[in-house]
C-alpha cells in the first residue's frame, strides 16, 4: 500500500526553460504577485514545445500544484497544459492534462503521484503549456506552488520501491519481446532467474492454448472462466452507455392494457420513488386549465397504477398545485412536499405562507408540518425550487427557487426578483435552519438542478436561470464541513477538462447514482420560445471521480414530422416534465410535460416512459470472444481442409454470430469468400523478426492481443514494445 504522508509547500528552482521575453524571466514564477503585470514567466513564442522544467531541492512525492494568476483576466493564461515529473529530466511520465480558467483566481491541481498503489518520487517537474486563453498569444505563468513531501524516512521507500518497479517492468519488456520472437530459451532462462511473471497464469494459458498449440475449444473453455471470475468488469465499465427508451402501457390486473385508471395529462407535477418497495408517486400539476390535487402510485412489478386520493386538500393534505417539490424517505415511507406557484392575479398576503406538508405512506395520513415554514426559519413561499434528502440524517436540504410576493409587494412588477437560499430541515427536531442566504458564492437560481450524494455527503448543483441569465455553472456543497468547490464556473462556452457539456437554458432533469458515482443529465425543451428552433433530445453522464462529462445520446433530428414518426420510439422534447431514478434496478422513470406548442398552449402530455443505460453484458462480451475464436479457426481451417472449413463455418460459427448486428452479420457472410482464395504466403513480421516461426504465430499472437485487451490492465503483459525504446538515429 501507498505510504503515508503528509503535505508541505516544496521548494524548487527554474533548470531549464524554452524560451522567455524580455523581462518576464523563469524566476518570476517563484513569486506570487498578482498585482504586478510583469511578474510571470513568458514564452517568447506559442509554437511548441515551450516548457518550464522545474528542479526540486530533493526528491519528492509531490502531491499537488497550485498556479497563481494576475489580479484580473489575461490573454496569456494557460486554456490548455500538461506537467510531467521524474527522477531524471530526461524520462519524465504525465501527471496531469488540464486547463486554468481564465479569471483572478489561483488554482490547485491533485497530481498523479502513485503506481501500483505506491507512491513515486520526482526530482523534476515539467510544465508544458499546448494553448493560452486568447489565439496566438504566447505562454504566461505567474506562479507556481508545488506541495507534497520531500522527508526522507518517506521519500526513500518510495524510491528503493520505484527502482524495483522498473527493474522488474523492463523485465516484462525482455520477456514480452522473447515471446512474440519466439526465443523459447532465453525467456525461459530469464523466467527463471527473476521469477518476474510477464503476466496473469490465466493470461500465459490462453497464449499457450490459442498461440503455441491452437487449441481453440481450450481458449474458449478460459474465457468462460474469465466471465465467471468477472475479470470482463473493468473492460465493461469503461464502454459508453447506449440508452433504451421503452413506453409503458400500464396493465389492468387480467393482463389489459389499461387506459381508464391512470394520472391525466400534466405538466409541473413531482414523482418520487421508493427504491425498496418498487413504487412511484406521483403528484399534483398544471393540466393546461387548472391546477391539480391529486396523488397516485405506480406498482413497477405489477405495472399498474392507484389512485391513492383525488383530492389530496380532502383529505387533510396540501391544496391543488403546480412548481412544487415532493421527496421520500424510502426508510420511514414519508412523503415531504413544499412550495408551489400562484398566478399574480391571486395572490394575497394570506394565501402566499409556505405550507409543509407530510404523508405517511403506511397509515395513508397527511400531516400539515407547518402553515407557515417561514414562521419557523425556512423559506418564504417559493417555486422552482429544489429539494433534497439526506435519508441518514433525516435532514431536507432546500435551495433555490423564486419568492412569491403579492402585487402589493412588488410582485410581478418588481424589476428585482426574490430569489431563496439554502435551507436545512430536521425532521426529528421539526427544525428549520438557513445555511447560506443568496449570495456571490451560492447564487440562488429557478429551473435549477440539485441532487445529494449520501457517500460523499455532497450536494451537487448546475444549471438554471436568474431573471434573464441562463447559468451554467457546476458546483458543490459539503453539507458537513460547508466548504463549496466550484467545478465549473461557465463563464466560457468551452467545457476545458470537463470535456462538452449539457448546454445552458434547456430545462434538464437530472439524477444520481451513488453507487457508479454517476450523475445523469436529461436535456428537455427551452421555455424561452427563441430557444426551440432545432430541438433535440440529449442525455449527459457526469463521472464523479474522473471529473468528466460525456453524451451518451443526441438525437440530430428536430421537426414535428421526425417526431411524428418517433414519438413510439423516444419522447419528444420537452419541459415541466419529470424523471426519477431507481438506483437499485438501474432505470429511470419520466412521466408527461409540456411540449410548448404554439398553437396548441394548453396542451399537456401523459405519456409514461422507462430509460435504462445500456453496457454490454459480460455474457455479450464472451459471445463477441468466442466469435473472434472460431472465426480465427474457420480461417485457419480454410488454408488446409475447404470442406471441413465450409462444414465449420455453416454450423458452429453461425450459431455464435449476432445476426442482428449489422457490421458482424456482413463480415460473416463475406467469410465464405476466403474458401476461393489463392494462397499467397506473406510474413512481412518474420522477415523483419529475422527468425523462422511456425505458419500462425504471427496471426495467433495478433488475435491473443485482441482477446487481452478485454482484461484488467493490471494483469496483461506491458503495452510497449521492447524495439520502441531504440532511439532513431
Amino acid at each position: 500500500m501507498a505510504a503515508s504522508a503528509g503535505t508541505q509547500i516544496l521548494k524548487y528552482t527554474v533548470h531549464k526553460w524554452s524560451s522567455f521575453s524580455y523581462n518576464y524571466v523563469p524566476e518570476n514564477v517563484y513569486v506570487d504577485n498578482p498585482s504586478d503585470q510583469s511578474s510571470r514567466w513568458s514564452s517568447d513564442s506559442n509554437h511548441p514545445p515551450q516548457f518550464l522544467l522545474l528542479k526540486l531541492e530533493r526528491p519528492s512525492v509531490v502531491k499537488s500544484i497550485t498556479f497563481g494568476k494576475y489580479e484580473k483576466t489575461h490573454v496569456c493564461n494557460l486554456k490548455k497544459f500538461k506537467v510531467f515529473g521524474g527522477l531524471s529530466e530526461d524520462h519524465v511520465v504525465e501527471l496531469l492534462e488540464s486547463g486554468l480558467k481564465n479569471d483572478h483566481l489561483s488554482e490547485q491541481f491533485v497530481l498523479k503521484c502513485e503506481i501500483e498503489e505506491h507512491y513515486f518520487p520526482c526530482r523534476y517537474i515539467k510544465i508544458v503549456p499546448i494553448q493560452a486563453w486568447g489565439p496566438n498569444f504566447n505562454f504566461s505563468i505567474w506562479y507556481i506552488e508545488l506541495r507534497g513531501t520531500d522527508k526522507w524516512d518517506v521519500v526513500k521507500p518510495c524510491i528503493n520501491w520505484f527502482n524495483s518497479y522498473r527493474e522488474k517492468e523492463a523485465i516484462r519488456l525482455c520477456l514480452k519481446h522473447f515471446r512474440q520472437r519466439q526465443f523459447i530459451e532465453a525467456y525461459d532462462a530469464l523466467q527463471k532467474k527473476t521469477k518476474v511473471e510477464l503476466e496473469h497464469p490465466i493470461l500465459t494459458e490462453l497464449h499457450d492454448k490459442l498461440v503455441k498449440q491452437g487449441d481453440f475449444d481450450g481458449c474458449e473453455s478460459l474465457v468462460w472462466r474469465a466471465c465467471q471470475e468477472r475479470l470482463f468488469d473493468q473492460y465493461i465499465g469503461l464502454l459508453d452507455y447506449k440508452p433504451k427508451w421503452t413506453p409503458i402501457e400500464p396493465m389492468t390486473k387480467v393482463g389489459e392494457l389499461m387506459t381508464e385508471n391512470r394520472p391525466g395529462m400534466r405538466g409541473g407535477h413531482q414523482m418520487c420513488v421508493d427504491i425498496l418497495a418498487e413504487t412511484l408517486y406521483l403528484f399534483g400539476g398544471w393540466d393546461g386549465s387548472q391546477d391539480l390535487a391529486d396523488l397516485w402510485a405506480y406498482n413497477i412489478p405489477a405495472r399498474t397504477w392507484s389512485c391513492i386520493c383525488k383530492s389530496t386538500e380532502e383529505e387533510g393534505g396540501p391544496s391543488a398545485r403546480s412548481c412544487h417539490k415532493m421527496c421520500l424517505d424510502h426508510e420511514r415511507k414519508q412523503i415531504f412536499i413544499l412550495g408551489r406557484y400562484l398566478d399574480s392575479s391571486v395572490r394575497t398576503s394570506d394565501n402566499l405562507k409556505s405550507d409543509f406538508y407530510m404523508y405517511d405512506i403506511g397509515s395513508a395520513k397527511w400531516t400539515i408540518i407547518t402553515e407557515d415554514t417561514h414562521a419557523m426559519g425556512g423559506p418564504k413561499l417559493i417555486f422552482d425550487h429544489q429539494m433534497v434528502m439526506d435519508i441518514e440524517r433525516r435532514t431536507l436540504f432546500v435551495f433555490g427557487g423564486r419568492v412569491l410576493t403579492s402585487v402589493a409587494e412588488g410582485g410581478e412588477r418588481s424589476s428585482e426578483s426574490e430569489f431563496s437560499g439554502l435551507y436545512a430541515y430536521h425532521v426529528p427536531t421539526n427544525t428549520w435552519k438557513q445555511v447560506m442566504t443568496d449570495c456571490t458564492e451560492l447564487r440562488s437560481r429557478i429551473g435549477h438542478s440539485m441532487l445529494f450524494h449520501p457517500k460523499r455527503r455532497v450536494l451537487y448543483v448546475f444549471a438554471g436561470q436568474r431573471a434573464k441569465e441562463y447559468l451554467n455553472d457546476f458546483f458543490s456543497y459539503n453539507v458537513d464541513t460547508g466548504q463549496i468547490e466550484i467545478i465549473a464556473d461557465g463563464s466560457k462556452k468551452e467545457a476545458n477538462s470537463l470535456g462538452a457539456i449539457p448546454a445552458a437554458g434547456f430545462t434538464q432533469r437530472a439524477t444520481i447514482d451513488p453507487d457508479s458515482d454517476e450523475i445523469h443529465v436529461l436535456s428537455g425543451l427551452s421555455k424561452d420560445k427563441d430557444k426551440r428552433d432545432n430541438v433535440k433530445n440529449s442525455f449527459w453522464v457526469y463521472d464523479i471521480g474522473k471529473n468528466k462529462w460525456s453524451c451518451v445520446y443526441k438525437n440530430e433530428n428536430s421537426g414535428q414530422q421526425y417526431w411524428t414518426k418517433m414519438q413510439h420510439v423516444e419522447p419528444v422534447p420537452r419541459f415541466a416534465h419529470q424523471l426519477v431514478y431507481d438506483h437499485v434496478h438501474k432505470v429511470h422513470y419520466l412521466f408527461g410535460g409540456n411540449p410548448g406548442k404554439e398553437s396548441l398552449p394548453k396542451m399537456r402530455l401523459d405519456d409514461f416512459w422507462a430509460l435504462k443505460l445500456c453496457r454490454p453484458t459480460a455474457e455479450n462480451l464472451l459471445r463477441r470472444c468466442k466469435y473472434l475464436i472460431r472465426k480465427f479457426k474457420f480461417q485457419e481451417m480454410s488454408g488446409s481442409d475447404s470442406r471441413a472449413a465450409m462444414l465449420y463455418l455453416q454450423a458452429s460459427l453461425a450459431e455464435i454470430v449476432d445476426h442482428n448486428n449489422p457490421e458482424e452479420r456482413s463480415e460473416f457472410q463475406l467469410l465464405a469468400s476466403t474458401l476461393f482464395k489463392t494462397e499467397e504466403e506473406e510474413d512481412v513480421f518474420n522477415e523483419i523478426a529475422g527468425v523462422d516461426t511456425s505458419e500462425h504465430y504471427q496471426s495467433r499472437t495478433e488475435l491473443f492481443d485482441k482477446l487481452v485487451s478485454f482484461f484488467p490492465e493490471q494483469m496483461t503483459q506491458p503495452k510497449g514494445n521492447l524495439v520502441d525504446l531504440i532511439p532513431m538515429m
